[in-house]
């Protein structure tokens, strides 16, 4: 099985079959009965980039751009144009992509289909807000131009669509300005989750980029506590002197190395460390794990799965807490554990995630059983709190879930393109997992 056609989780580990797009084809690939998926760097987490009865249709290849203008900063390119070359591209131009995700290694196509946010949702939305025009071509094989003035739907059937309504060819894209490579940092330590949720409306409402990391393992008495990470892009216009390591983890990490005695070590020591004032370059202020290549293999061969909720905010407070309390009682924490507040924009696609509300997200190393249990717990209080679960995160969510959080998924269906089909469509819509 290629160990480059898992997704970025590693788990389910599913036998892949896969054809490369090298050029914009002029119809879809067919290979019998089988379902199509468009894929784009494999960085969802769990099965959505994964098609195990059918074929990828992978679009790495298609990463050309079709047009920038410098004066508006108009951008035109094909999908597989990862978030790394769009950067290099226009950063020195003096634009910036309006929405990034926590990677750079994202492919734009699948930033679109997933309707991705970043640490300034608060303030600018999701990516799919920011989408002047894209292109689509379907399985009866008709390109179809569409922009956010669309009456039939199908624009925003695509926008977080999950990849499901045909081949995306190619993104517009509106970029902003700005002044250099730079963000002025500023982070504060609190004590406790309740502190966490009071001192965020203001930071919030001082900085355009912010999220909470909460240490998941903290002591009784300090359940919560973490480090509030905000930032806004710096009037300095001084060129780069900062240089990006270039690590990489070779193999795959012993799957001891991930337990709560070291996963505590590790959440007390950063909890503690010196807080970050001033400036500091892009890269590690939007993308840290980007510094270390093929950070997912510090959780070993048997993979790991990320869960990301969203709640609305009155309840929040309350059932984080919760959410946390069930995490340590089932003796599962997490190194990577991110509280971030949604703006109030409306969601820009059907299926989108991103909502008003609070999300958390965590990452798990993947015991099997005891880990689909915990996750399970934790995706019913999810749904009895009218929240919701994302799926390019997930790799365990029922069809209940699924029903629950999106509920307009029903008329999504009319403008999925029958061809295309996910491990993760047949698990939530009914169909058998792979």
């Amino acid at each position: 099985m290629s160990e480059s056609l898992l997704s970025w989780g590693r788990w389910p580990r599913r036998p892949q079959r896969a054809i490369a797009l090298d050029w914009l084809p002029d119809h879809l690939p067919t290979l019998g009965p089988s379902k199509l998926l468009p894929r784009g760097q494999g960085r969802s987490y769990g099965d959505s980039c994964l098609n195990s009865r059918g074929l990828l249709l992978t679009t790495g290849a298609l990463d050309r751009v079709i047009h920038f203008d410098r004066e508006t900063g108009v951008l035109r390119a094909e999908a597989g144009l990862t978030f790394d070359d769009l950067l290099r591209l226009c950063l020195p131009a003096g634009w910036f992509p309006p929405v990034t995700p926590g990677t750079r290694f994202l492919s734009l196509g699948g930033a679109v289909a997933n309707d991705v946010h970043g640490k300034n949702h608060h303030g600018a939305g999701t990516i799919g807000h920011h989408v002047r025009a894209l292109e689509l071509l379907r399985s009866d094989g008709s390109r179809q131009l569409l922009t956010p003035a669309d009456t039939s739907g199908l624009f925003r059937a695509t926008i977080g669509g999950l990849g499901l309504t045909g081949l995306i060819t190619w993104v517009e894209l509106q970029l902003v300005p700005t002044r250099g490579p730079w963000f002025e940092s500023h982070t504060v330590r609190f004590s406790t989750l309740a502190e966490c949720f009071e001192i965020g409306p203001e930071l919030q409402a001082r900085h355009g980029y912010t999220a909470a990391w909460i240490d998941s393992l903290a002591p009784a008495g300090q359940s919560g506590r973490g480090l509030y990470i905000c930032g806004d892009p710096s009037d300095s216009s001084e060129p780069a002197a900062w240089r990006e390591p270039r690590l990489r983890i070779p193999l795959d990490c012993p799957e001891w190395l991930l337990n709560p005695l070291s996963l505590k070590l590790f959440n007390t020591l950063y909890y503690r460390q010196p807080l970050k004032q001033g400036r500091v370059h892009a890269w590690p202020f939007l993308y840290p794990l980007d510094v270390l290549a093929d950070w997912n293999r510090i959780y070993g061969h048997r993979g790991f799965q990320q869960w990301q909720c969203v709640v609305p905010s009155a309840d929040a407070p309350a059932l984080c807490a919760e959410l946390l309390s069930r995490i340590r009682a089932h003796r599962q924490g997490s190194f990577l554990a991110l509280l971030k507040t949604f703006g109030s924009m409306d969601p820009a696609g059907l299926l989108s995630f991103a909502r008003p509300g609070v999300t958390l997200a965590l990452d798990f190393p993947m015991l099997g059983e005891r880990t689909a249990r915990m996750l399970q717990e934790l995706n019913a209080l999810v749904r009895e709190a009218g929240g919701a679960l994302y799926p390019a995160k997930d790799a365990q969510m029922s069809a209940e879930d699924f029903r629950s959080g999106y509920p307009r998924v029903e008329e999504f269906e009319g403008f999925r393109d029958p061809l295309l089909e996910s491990d993760f469509w047949r698990r939530v819509r009914g169909g058998g997992e792979a």
